[in-house]
């Protein structure tokens, strides 16, 4: 494995010592900040694992995660914390990113904890989303509708 890695920090001209530093666990966990435009739900705090929904698929990080950017969609994101409770999310949309120094951000348009999630609620808005998007005239008004659908089933998903 040393010599791949030798390897490509030759071609990359990565100083070996980051390419093999990267692949050691940390022991105090992650720093995570992650906020919606309403709410701060961490910041800069250490955790252990977070996993989250993506469009390429739900995926977990760990301390010294490869560094990444990707696009949340609508589903839970599972912080688990260093003392080991883990806390869900209900996140719409949004952005991931793990740093180099390995400290992680999620910026959700819109997030709620999920115990905060009125199951009833959520079936009602699937509906009325559903009537919307049954009813639209017009291009952006369907794109609109069908947005707030997959949104909506998607919180109903998660609460049941």
């Amino acid at each position: 494995m040393f010599t791949l890695v030798r390897q490509s920090a030759r071609l990359t001209r990565v100083p070996y010592q980051l390419i093999a530093t990267r692949a050691l666990s940390d022991a105090s966990g992650m720093p995570l900040t992650f906020s919606s435009p309403y709410d701060v739900f961490y910041n800069q705090v250490n955790v252990k694992q977070i996993d989250v929904p993506s469009f390429s698929g739900s995926f977990g990080i760990l301390p010294k995660h490869v560094p990444l950017l990707a696009v949340l969609k609508p589903g839970v994101v599972t912080v688990f914390e260093n003392e080991g409770a883990s806390k869900k999310f209900f996140v719409s949309s949004g952005t991931i990113t793990v740093n180099d120094d390995s400290s992680v951000q999620v910026l959700a348009e819109e997030a709620v904890p999920l115990d905060s999630i009125d199951s009833q609620a959520a079936r009602e808005a699937l509906s009325q989303a559903q009537q919307k998007l049954s009813s639209a005239s017009d291009e952006v008004s369907k794109a609109e509708a069908q947005i707030a659908v997959e949104v909506s089933e998607a919180i109903v998903a998660a609460v049941n």
